[in-house]
């Protein structure tokens, strides 16, 4: 008996530096205290009301199947939502409804790439995005954005490889995870020639669209040209601390999006609708309820930014959004890795190494803002004197 191939070639090879996450977990397990700066889980729970919400509708019978490609009234204030923020016009039958942000990338790359086609990814990337397009046997090819331009993705760059692969299709993200970059007018408008130049489908991942403490953040769609060739990704996860109800969309021209349904229906079969129904109520609390989850990260930015500040050791990567900090330690000598590795046996202490988001962010460090602002700025404190002491070892202070 044989499994299909399809799995290990989704996974690909190789380390991916994930395994100090599982590790740090282990040690909790065994009853270690470690502090967790790893992943973007924000601190911050779902908002009670939007529990009841969501209470209430499982308790009024919202628990049977639902409309598959989301229900209308959610579509609804997806699209007006979107309009509002981008003032690119956005009617519900451009949306559906997926089980979270990963199902909409998934979902989107299965529409756009056949087997044996290429689909393109910026790195630093966040880890699933290669495993998301070779789900359905396309190639996944990493254009890498350089620490030294501030991660902003070359369009010189995307166009080589677009030409050397005939891509068809581009997977960007801003605000960046796991560098908390902003990617530029300038940056947005090159991605469009290319996009346009070589004939590309632009999936733009905005998951972090609430989160911008620098610049303003720009949805390609809205360029000219753009929208009949972008597919937007969105998510209550992190602009609502919904992470567990899973619950995203994708944004689409009508004939994706269609297609899109279709996938669903024989796959997820829709999002249960006392969900949906708890996601339609977070939406209507708008500005409100998204600015008050994404303030602790702004402020935990700015903690991040005065501990670290004039640090040798640490270069903190100027964060513009997100709920992330990343750290160019490569002044110590160690790569992020190793970097990780003795932080977490030493001290304690787990961060993402920058291996695990592509080789562009090697001798980096990602921190997520994602504890207490006094335990978080105590951490910061020994981390910094950590890689400092690991500094003055090595003879590089």
């Amino acid at each position: 008996m044989k499994l299909a191939a399809r799995v290990a070639q989704m996974t690909g090879n190789g380390s991916d530096g994930w395994g100090i996450l599982f590790r740090a977990r282990d040690m909790i397990a065994a009853g270690e205290t470690v502090t967790m700066l790893t992943i973007g889980e924000p601190d911050v729970r779902t908002d009670p009301e939007v529990l009841a919400a969501m209470a209430a509708a499982a308790a009024a019978g919202n628990t049977g199947y639902t409309d598959i490609a989301g229900q209308r009234a959610l579509r609804d204030e997806i699209a007006a939502r979107v309009s509002a923020r981008t003032g690119q016009p956005t009617n519900a039958a451009q949306v559906v409804v997926t089980p979270g942000g990963q199902a909409a990338l998934f979902a989107a790359h299965m529409a756009l790439l056949d087997a044996g086609e290429t689909g393109l990814y910026i790195a630093p990337f966040y880890p699933t995005y290669p495993g998301t397009i070779r789900s359905g046997g396309a190639i996944a090819r990493a254009v890498p954005a350089r620490p030294e331009a501030g991660f902003q993705p070359d369009a010189a760059a995307l166009d080589a490889a677009a030409a050397e692969t005939g891509a068809r299709t581009l997977l960007i993200n801003s605000p960046n995870n796991p560098t908390g970059v902003i990617y530029s007018r300038d940056t947005m408008e090159g991605i469009a020639e290319v996009c346009q130049r070589r004939d590309l489908w632009l999936i733009s991942d905005e998951v972090y669209d609430t989160q911008v403490w620098e610049g303003r953040h720009l949805s390609p769609r809205t360029l000219p040209g753009m929208a009949e060739r972008t597919v937007v990704i969105g998510s209550l996860s992190k602009s609502h601390a919904m992470t567990g109800s899973r619950i995203g969309w994708v944004v689409a021209p009508e004939a994706v999006a269609d297609a899109v349904h279709a996938l669903a229906i024989n796959t997820t079969y829709g999002v249960p609708g006392f969900i949906q129904d708890a996601g339609l109520f977070a939406l209507r609390q708008g500005a409100p309820l998204e600015q008050r989850i994404a303030a602790p990260f702004h402020r935990r930015r700015d903690i991040a930014a005065r501990v670290l500040a004039g640090s040798q050791a640490l270069r903190l990567i100027p964060p513009a959004g997100a709920m992330y900090v990343m750290a160019d330690i490569r002044a110590t000598g160690l790569s992020g890795e190793e970097f990780a590795t003795r932080l977490l046996d030493e001290k304690r202490i787990a961060v993402m190494p920058g291996e695990s988001f592509g080789a562009p962010a090697a001798g980096h460090l990602r921190i997520a803002l994602t504890l207490e602002d006094g335990a978080l700025e105590a951490a910061l404190v020994r981390l910094r004197a950590f890689a400092e002491g690991v500094m003055r070892e090595a003879g590089r202070a």
